[in-house]
């Protein structure tokens, strides 16, 4: 199994920044992708963005500028770095590994800017 925990959520000023942290433990051995996934409420839960052992990443368009994710595979964690925030980007972002054939997620971490 795969233990998830996001960290550094919280409420921040439109135009602030943030960064969120997600660390894997347990059988780390073999994680592929990483992701970071959000859902706001009363939306589905949709990816924000991805990021392969090597560094290759892909965005949901809406933050492609914004957002960056980035990983330290000796510390199996990933990161989320978020610029220039948004009223819209308001959710609980879940942190998602996928290790031989398992998807595992964390419990959320909730980010809040206000207008």
């Amino acid at each position: 199994q795969v233990q998830l925990v996001e960290s550094g959520g919280g409420l921040v000023q439109a135009g602030g920044s943030l960064r969120l942290s997600c660390a894997a433990s347990g059988r780390t051995f073999g994680i592929n992708v990483m992701g970071w996934y959000r859902q706001a409420p009363g939306k589905q839960r949709e990816r924000v963005a991805s990021i392969a052992p090597g560094g290759v990443t892909n965005y949901v368009d809406s933050v492609t500028g914004r957002l960056t994710i980035s990983r330290d595979n000796a510390k199996n964690t990933v990161y989320l770095q978020m610029d220039s925030l948004k009223p819209k980007d308001k959710a609980v972002y879940y942190c998602n590994a996928e290790r031989m054939g398992g998807i595992y997620w964390g419990h959320g971490t909730q980010v809040t800017v206000s207008s």
